[in-house]
Order: structure tokens, then sequence, then C-alpha cells
């Protein structure tokens, strides 16, 4: 299978606080995918479900960082296109290959933990609709309102974007469901765009028609996965996390029954990671056309040899990429991950390094105060904002204690 996809983009933290950059990974260059091997030496392949040990890992060095924004969630579009939205409605289309952002229509309200789906445009033109709606929409008991403002569309009207509300589905305004809210577990795309999936916890499943805005319950089950789901059309499945345990799974949504839940395909387990990672962060699954796909989880490790003042180990981020290919053994008839390709570890000690960043600017600056105080005219605004620089100085001291006070001097 081919690779439909060449660049991998990642949001990564940045060392400024709430800030977000985004890095281009070239996957050719970073050979994420060995040639797929001849049919006959995956059928006699019998470790091919061994999951890689995470001490097979190779680090990764990212990319220079080609776009940077605060404060912002992320979607995915297409290879080389990404939503951001802020906590005001605010949105931005940016395209990573032209590196053209553009301004798109406010959402009509904003969204506290949004997520979202992209259906293309059946002519191929990288246009499509985008739908986005709360993670955990509060019930709407009482309203005679036709839609809602916690769901919400892009719709790509010929030369513009107009952004529209949508219908509630119908569980927000029954009163069986009205004590709590419920969550959005799972969502996917399904019968080739024509309608979004999304599976409600402890409520049930439910699909929007993406031509005319109307809800229908599919089933008093839930999807037994959770996040969003990818449609592969080569394999005729859609893939993700298992609920629950968050192994990488499949199944088909393409003849949902109402009477019964869809059964899984698999799961895999592609990475064994060491004892003492501690799992932080819920795992993220790219498509990258023709059955591969990259799986990003998200660890926590004790920094060997480094402690706090109160001798309580310290922690630093780590991140496992995982590149993984699905194909159908035709010997056993049946879909399995084949290999599990080359893992890539990102380690972060983002902690320190804003540590000392900040201690090296507020030393600077504070050395600019003492000069400044020594002169006779104006300067009084520059003056507060060096005293807010001493007092936050004096809170790191505070934090960290004789690390700090050795950095400053």
């Amino acid at each position: 299978m081919s690779l439909s996809w060449r660049f991998l983009n990642l949001i990564v933290g940045d060392n400024m606080p709430q800030t977000r950059s985004i890095c281009c990974i070239d996957l050719t260059r970073q050979q994420f995918f060995q040639p797929s091997p001849p049919e006959s030496a995956v059928a006699q392949d019998s470790t091919a479900q061994t999951p890689v040990a995470a001490s097979t890992m190779e680090r990764l060095q990212l990319p220079n960082p080609i776009l940077r924004l605060w404060n912002r969630y992320f979607f995915p579009l297409s290879e080389h296109k990404i939503l951001s939205v802020d906590k005001s409605g605010c949105s931005l289309l940016f395209d990573a290959n032209t590196r053209h952002l553009v301004t798109m229509p406010f959402l009509n309200k904003p969204k506290r933990d949004p997520i979202s789906l992209f259906v293309p445009n059946g002519d191929g033109d990288d246009g499509g609709s985008i739908f986005v709606m709360d993670r955990v929409p509060k019930p709407e008991i009482g309203s005679r309102a036709q839609t809602s403002d916690q769901f919400e569309a892009f719709i790509y009207r010929k030369n513009f974007v107009d952004c529209q509300l949508l219908p509630p589905p119908p569980y927000l305004r029954d009163y069986k469901h009205c004590e709590r809210r419920h969550k959005i577990n799972a969502y996917a795309v399904v019968d080739g765009g024509s309608q979004i999936c999304i599976s409600v916890e402890d409520v049930g499943t439910y699909c929007l028609d993406t031509a005319s805005h109307t809800w229908s319950q599919v089933g008093d089950w839930t999807l037994p996965f959770d996040a969003k789901l990818e449609y592969v059309p080569e394999l005729k499945l859609w893939f993700g996390f298992s609920a629950g345990a968050q192994h990488f799974a499949a199944s088909d949504l393409s003849s949902m029954d109402c009477q019964s839940q869809p059964q899984l395909v698999g799961p895999w387990k592609e990475l064994e990671p060491p004892m003492e990672w501690r799992e932080t962060y819920d795992s993220q699954l790219v498509n990258l056309g023709s059955g591969r796909f990259c799986i990003a989880r998200f660890f926590q490790t004790k920094r060997e040899g480094c402690y706090d003042e109160d001798d309580v180990y310290l922690w630093q981020d780590v991140t496992a990429l995982t590149g993984v290919e699905v194909m159908y053994e035709l010997s056993n008839k049946d879909w399995k991950v084949i290999e599990e390709r080359i893992e890539k570890k990102l380690s972060s000690w983002k902690d320190g390094i804003i540590i000392r960043m900040v201690i090296f600017r507020a030393t600077h600056w504070l050395r600019f105060w003492a000069q400044l105080q020594r002169c006779e005219d104006g300067g009084e605004f520059l003056k507060v904002a060096c005293r807010k620089l001493e007092s936050m100085v004096m809170q790191l001291f505070a934090n960290y204690g004789w690390r700090f006070t050795n950095r400053l001097q």
C-alpha cells in the first residue's frame, strides 16, 4: 500500500504557557514505514502481533515550528489544512503547504471543549463542511428553538463559507436524560459522508443527515470506541481506540443494527511501554491513508537523579509515535496489524526550559530595573513593569529555592 499522506502535522506545547506550535514532519525522511513485505512473507511472520518494546524507540528531533498560536483548539481537515478555534469563537484555517492563514466566520457561540468532523465534498476539490459541537453538551429542556448553539457547521457555499446553527440531537430535550450532562464518547463520518454519527454515554447512538440536518436514533447502545473514528475505504472499516482499554481496534459501521452494538475487529496492542511510564493524556490517531496510521501516546517518566527540594522525583513528558499498517491476511482470512514499523520518542523537558528562560529574562530585567531606578527622569511605566517582574522573581524563589538563587547569581 502506498502512503497517501507524506506529511504529519504535530500540535505541540511551546515554552510559553498556553501557546501551541505546528511542526510538520516529512514521513518519508523519518522512515515511519518500511516497504511492505510480500504477502507470503506476511503470512509466515509469526511475530506480527508482538508489540514493540519502548526500549527500541528512536529519538525524533522535531523540525522548527511553521506556526505558533495562543490558546486554541486544533482540528485536522486534511493532510495540509488545519482548523483552529479559540475560546471566543474566532476561527482560522491554516494551510501547512502554502503557509496561508485564512480567517473563517466566528462560531455563533464559543465551545468549552469542542470536537469536530470534516465531511469532504464529493467533487474532490479539497473543500467540504466542518461540523463542530460541544463534547459534553448541556440538556435543553423546554427549548422550542429549531437549532442549538451547541452544534454548528461551517458550510462551504460556492465562493464563501457560512457558519450556521444545527438542530440538537433529540436526547438533549428528552426529560429522561435531563438530570446531567452526557459525554459524546465516539463520533465518526459514515455512509460516505451523507451522515455523521455520535455515540453518547448512557444514552445511545444518533446520526445526523449532513444535507437535511435531521437527526435519527440508531440504537440505545453505544459504539465500543473512545474519541474519533477514522474510515479506510480500501479496508471498509472504521478504526479508533477501544473503549476503556484504549487499544487500537476497528469495526464495520456500514450496516449498524438498532438491536445490537457493532463488534470490534482486533483489538491490537502496538506498544508495550515500560512499567514505570504512566499515561497522562488521551491517545491520538491520525489516518495517513491506505490502511496506515500514526498513533500518538503520551506518558510521564521519572527523571533519573532529578529531585525537587522535598526529595520528590521530577517527571519528564514522553510522547511515543508509532506507525502501524493494517492488511487483510489471506491465509487466515482475518484482519491484523502486520507490523509495528518504527517508533519515535519525543521527550520534553519543557518545565525546565520554561524555568531557565524565565530566570534569564527576570535576571536581565532586574538589572535593567536597578539601572532605571537611578534615572531621574521619566520611565514610570517601565518602573511599574519591572516591579511586577521583581514580584514574579520572588515567587520563583519561593517555589524553587536554592536552585533558583544559584542560577540568579
